[in-house]
């Protein structure tokens, strides 16, 4: 047990030397046995570029919190931690380092490049899990995983490799999201969407072999005319169906093109007529297969189009579409230009607008792949939390496409597989020297594999698979998988896919869903807007406590959240009311015997009444804590310890700890006040973890750290005891309804004044006889008068009625009334003079028509403020008047 508790908690003094302690006592290390129930946690792991944001902040703070509780109850736990190589994002950053030298990728060749990036890795890419441990995560740190360390890559290989035995990846021409900046295919996650501004380009084809007779079609994107091979419409469009089956002449080109009918098409949208350029749009690729239409490639992967597009050849895409949309018009094929927004994708690594375009890519076949992953949340084996969530993620798995694994980049996972001149592909789990058809020495894939495809197996390859390891036996299937709502499809989907396949299990029990972080106007966090909140300024400022709280304390699961600087202020108020009860508890407990036990006659209401509610607030914040409703359970512990223990409880135990008359009385108040505040700070620990140690070692405790107490669970509930806190209710609402009437008549807080109680129940009575202390201590009365009720009321009283009790305040001598009088009018004649003064103002045309809107309703607000405390004051006035 530490000694004299400082007067002031400061966080920086205490955190860092409390997480080196934890760390040093391996406190967050899990040895692989089954001699214990498991609970375990893969961490969603951040990027090697990654710095902490809030979402990172609300995303570890959560899953600390379920460790921490799970670790205090017993469970063998592990959080296992570790880091994603972030393919692109990390090749993005290197190039820009090598750019300020005027080096490029290219200069260096991959295998020196490669090793640039290696270098890069080892220097910046333990930053994020550094500033994790500033957080507070307990994770096992002995156990750090590396989705391109030696078992991860090995476990990459197996699964590409098995998965192409199976026939389930292969190789073909489809089209991906390409970034003309970075030079590769993306995924749907790495692509961001932004509602853009443009043009609906409403342009004429005429028939073939009738100049009199057009069809018009509505596009976004005319620059891709020079690609069409089709003109679309729906099969039961009225307006088209006499065109079906003829053929059009494509602006400009001279090309022929049929029109044709599909069911895609949206006979609302533009025209209802739509081009359909099989290269260039995922959806009119799906059309061509269907109808056998040539793939016509206009634009090249830097985005310029390609050299077969006549005068428009080499030109930029957007340059492109100026011209050729001028040429339209000037050649009269341009009918219509629109304004129309619409969802535009970007590279989320370098902001570049995404081409869609026809390439040769690796692909995963996801349907026999999905149907497993379907039947583990119709089964409820695997259940979302919320619920709701299971229907987005059944609704994109009973429509999946299949997945584009390779990237054109040179960080990676390198695609296993080896082509040779003669023809011959082979994926191999070793590397193939020798072409067995034709003796040629293959050359590998330049390909790697979306950064998506290793973190896929982030839950079985961080344990050690293709091994079969202790880990993997004593904490697969991992027990709770915690992330945001946007990576539901790519991630959490990919997981249970590949967690069916290999391990023939699900790799979670339970996706604990969380929304995003906003700022106090609801607005998404960005670098654009300039109103991101860097979290490790706050803990700097107010301690990684303040922090967690605030993110946890309103937070529901699934929902988004905004972060008000008022919050943190009063989560960090929070931390030095909770500071300086324990202080005082401290500072009384210098002769407590820890040892002691008292006889339970010995405790009094308020002892009681608070054991009880402990009990029931660890058996609640257990409760919450199981159905992950941690924002309530942070809600319930708040309130207890702000105003039931340190707001009240403490209070009634003052005279006991201060009499020098009955030593049996203050034992008995030590007792309840430490065990008390020791159980109660187990319950809070998982949410603030440095305070609760902090103050556990003050106290007299068993055990290295808080960490490894027991949690404060059934051996509690049986101390519940409804019916003192029915009647420490009663008293607690009597001592405020007197409060709250002396206030009313500001009688000065040292002034005692006489209070009549009456009752009409003979056990509410002797209640209130038994406890008259407090209400003396606690609402300053003496006298106090506890009466049976009766038909008569004191006169000139004031009155309040609280659970079954008529409270009187006589005011006789209590107040002087003519200068309680002088004051009230002295106040109404100053409401009266601003009142006048916003009548003035809004009867002012010319404020009401220039004032913005907000400036008026504020006035607005203030007038019927005021016009309400008038009234109030009227009252109380008349009141006085009758005195």
């Amino acid at each position: 047990m530490e000694q004299n508790i400082p007067t002031v908690y400061d966080p920086q003094s205490v955190e860092k030397k409390w997480y080196e302690f934890w760390e040093k006592n391996g406190l967050f290390h899990a040895e692989a046995t089954k001699d214990k129930e498991p609970f375990s946690i893969v961490i969603p792991p951040p990027n090697v570029t990654g710095q902490l944001h809030m979402g990172h902040a609300l995303d570890n703070t959560l899953q600390d919190i379920l460790v921490r509780w799970r670790r205090m109850q017993g469970y063998n736990t592990l959080w296992m931690p570790g880091t994603d190589h972030a393919g692109i994002a990390t090749q993005i950053k290197v190039e820009e380092m090598l750019a300020k030298d005027n080096i490029s990728r290219h200069d260096l060749g991959r295998e020196k490049f490669i090793e640039k990036v290696w270098e890069w890795k080892q220097r910046f890419g333990s930053r994020i899990l550094t500033q994790l441990k500033s957080l507070g995560a307990s994770c096992d740190w002995q156990r750090e995983r590396f989705t391109m360390d030696e078992g991860c890559s090995q476990a990459v290989r197996e699964v590409f490799v098995s998965l192409y035995e199976k026939g389930l990846i292969y190789q073909g021409k489809r089209i991906t999201n390409w970034c003309p900046r970075c030079h590769t295919a993306l995924s749907d996650i790495e692509v961001e969407h932004e509602e853009q501004p443009g043009h609906l380009y409403h342009i004429c084809y005429h028939v073939e072999g009738n100049a009199n007779e057009s069809l018009v079609v509505a596009t976004t994107r005319p620059e891709t005319i020079l690609g069409d091979t089709a003109v679309a419409v729906h099969p039961e469009d009225a307006r088209y169906k006499h065109l079906i089956g003829k053929r059009l002449v494509l602006p400009l080109v001279g090309r022929s093109i049929p029109v044709i009918a599909d069911e895609y098409v949206d006979p609302s949208f533009g025209t209802g007529a739509v081009k359909v350029t099989p290269a260039h749009d995922p959806n009119d690729f799906e059309m061509g297969l269907r109808h056998q239409l040539t793939q016509i490639v206009v634009i090249t992967p830097d985005g310029t189009m390609a050299q077969d597009t006549g005068k428009y050849a080499g030109m930029d895409r957007y340059q492109c579409r100026k011209e050729l949309v001028a040429d339209l018009k000037s050649q009269g094929f341009l009918t219509k230009l629109e304004d129309h927004s619409h969802a535009v994708g970007h590279c989320q690594r370098c902001a570049t607008i995404v081409e869609p375009l026809i390439s040769k890519q690796w692909f995963v076949r996801m349907q026999p792949l999905a149907e497993p992953a379907i039947a583990a949340v119709h089964s409820g084996k695997i259940k979302f939390v919320p619920e709701r969530f299971t229907k987005i993620y059944l609704n994109w798995l009973e429509n999946i496409r299949d997945w584009c694994i390779s990237r054109q980049i040179w960080w990676g996972h390198r695609i296993p597989a080896w082509h040779c001149e003669c023809g011959e592909t082979f994926v191999a789990r070793e590397e193939v020297k020798l072409c067995p058809k034709c003796g040629g020495k293959p050359t590998q894939d330049p390909d790697v594999l979306d950064t998506w495809f290793s973190s896929a197996l982030w839950p079985f390859s961080t344990m050690g698979w293709p091994e079969k390891t202790a880990e993997l036996a004593a904490f697969y299937p991992t027990s709770v998988l915690v992330t945001g709502y946007d990576i539901i499809f790519f991630w959490v989907a990919r997981m249970i896919m590949m967690g069916l396949e290999f391990q023939k299990d699900i790799p979670f029990e339970h996706v604990f869903i969380h929304g995003l972080v906003r700022d106090s106007q609801g607005r998404k966090m960005s670098k654009s807007l300039g109103n991101g909140i860097d979290p490790l300024e706050v803990i700097e400022k107010y301690g990684a406590d303040t922090l967690r709280f605030t993110l946890v304390t309103g937070n529901t699961p699934g929902n988004d959240m905004r972060f008000y600087w008022e919050r943190v202020e009063s989560s960090r108020n929070f931390s030095n009311k909770l500071w300086n009860a324990s202080r005082f508890v401290l500072m009384n407990l210098a002769d407590f015997d820890a040892a002691f036990r008292p006889d339970s006659a010995s405790f009094t209401l308020a002892d009681r009444w608070i054991i009880s509610r402990q009990a029931q607030v660890s058996r609640e914040v257990t409760r919450n804590l199981q159905k992950f409703e941690l924002g309530e359970a942070a809600r319930l512990l708040y309130e207890f310890i702000w105003n039931e223990y340190c707001d009240w409880y403490i209070e009634t135990a003052k005279s006991r700890l201060y009499s020098r008359e009955n030593e049996g009385e203050k034992a008995t108040a030590q007792y309840v006040l430490w065990s008390v505040l020791k159980n109660t700070l187990k319950l809070l620990h998982p949410f603030m973890p440095f305070i609760t140690e902090s103050i556990w070692q003050y106290l007299p405790h068993k055990g290295i750290s808080i960490m490894t107490a027991k949690w404060p669970e059934q051996e509690d509930h049986g101390q519940i005891d409804v019916q003192a806190e029915t009647y420490m209710a009663v008293i607690m609402e009597t001592i405020k309804a007197i409060r709250n009437m002396r206030a009313e008549v500001n009688v000065p807080p040292g002034r005692k004044s006489e209070v009549i109680l009456q009752t009409a129940s003979s056990d509410l009575k002797q209640i209130l006889i038994d406890n008259v202390q407090y209400l003396q201590s606690l609402a300053a009365v003496d006298p106090v008068r506890i009466e049976a009720l009766t038909d008569s009321k004191p006169d000139n009283a004031m009155t309040a009625v609280v659970n079954g009790v008529e409270v009187y305040l006589p005011l006789k001598g209590l107040i002087d009334v003519e200068k309680e009088t002088t004051r009230l009018n002295k106040e109404l004649a100053a409401l009266a003079k601003e009142l006048d003064r916003i009548a003035g103002k809004l009867a002012n045309e010319g404020f009401v028509s220039k004032a913005p809107a907000a400036v008026i309703e504020k006035e607005r607000a203030k007038e019927q403020e005021y016009r309400e405390k008038s009234l109030a004051i009227q009252e109380r006035l008349a009141y006085l008047a009758k005195l």
